[in-house]
């Protein structure tokens, strides 16, 4: 995991811990007052939501206590890509410029430019130095790209 996603992960669980735990405590109080409980919908939501939020704390904490925090920055990696890495490619069969930072699996968003270390691409790229063709292979099609940059923030 990088830095940034351990910090994104502590954020969410201080929230849930500081703000959302507190609320469905409020919310499932409120909710009994309404008096049958067996066919009270606002206090059966509640305690489904309170589920989610206790089930999601104990994910983060689990994954928090796992993981191991790689800070690129501090890593002595001579010119080739590796996990934490911004990479800035061509695709050599439409010239097109993409940047891709190799991240964990829980901070991927492909919209944001972050590829998970384990996608076919990622995998092709570890190892590599700037100016390096990289084939990627799915199925029947095969596409080529060149490494034209490579980041260490």
């Amino acid at each position: 995991m990088t830095v940034k996603g351990q910090d994104l992960l502590r954020k969410e669980l201080k929230a849930l811990k500081s703000k959302d735990r507190p609320e469905i405590i409020i919310a499932i109080a409120t909710a009994r007052e309404f008096g049958d409980l067996k066919e009270n919908a606002e206090y059966h939501a509640a305690k489904e939501r309170q589920s989610f939020i206790e089930g999601r704390i104990n994910e983060i904490e689990s994954k928090l206590s796992t993981a191991e925090i790689i800070d690129i920055t501090k890593l002595n990696v001579s010119g080739k890509i590796v996990f934490g890495s911004t990479v800035t490619i061509i695709d050599l069969d439409n010239d097109q410029e993409i940047k891709y930072k190799i991240v964990g699996e829980d901070e991927a968003n492909i919209d944001e430019g972050l590829i998970s270390y384990k996608a076919p691409l990622s995998r092709s790229l570890i190892s590599k130095s700037i100016d390096d063709l990289v084939e990627l292979s799915i199925g029947d099609e095969t596409q080529s790209f060149q490494i034209i940059n490579i980041q260490y923030t």
